[in-house]
């Protein structure tokens, strides 16, 4: 539903850079170039972000 605040395995913060993230994939910049520049190096930081899926405007109507 929300982005995690903290990498599940290593307790990272990536909750604030998910904004920027998907808007920047959004016009179509590389993502490995993206979490590069965004200062996520290990792969289970990019994995959060690369594996969310956002629900929250589909299930907000049933609440």
């Amino acid at each position: 539903m929300m982005v995690p605040v903290r990498c599940f395995t290593c307790g990272n913060v990536v909750g604030e850079h998910w904004e920027e993230y998907k808007a920047r994939v959004g016009e179509g910049e590389d993502p490995q170039a993206v979490f590069d520049d965004l200062g996520l190096e290990r792969h289970c930081c990019r994995r959060m972000l690369v594996s969310h899926k956002d629900l929250v405007d589909i299930v907000s109507p049933y609440q």
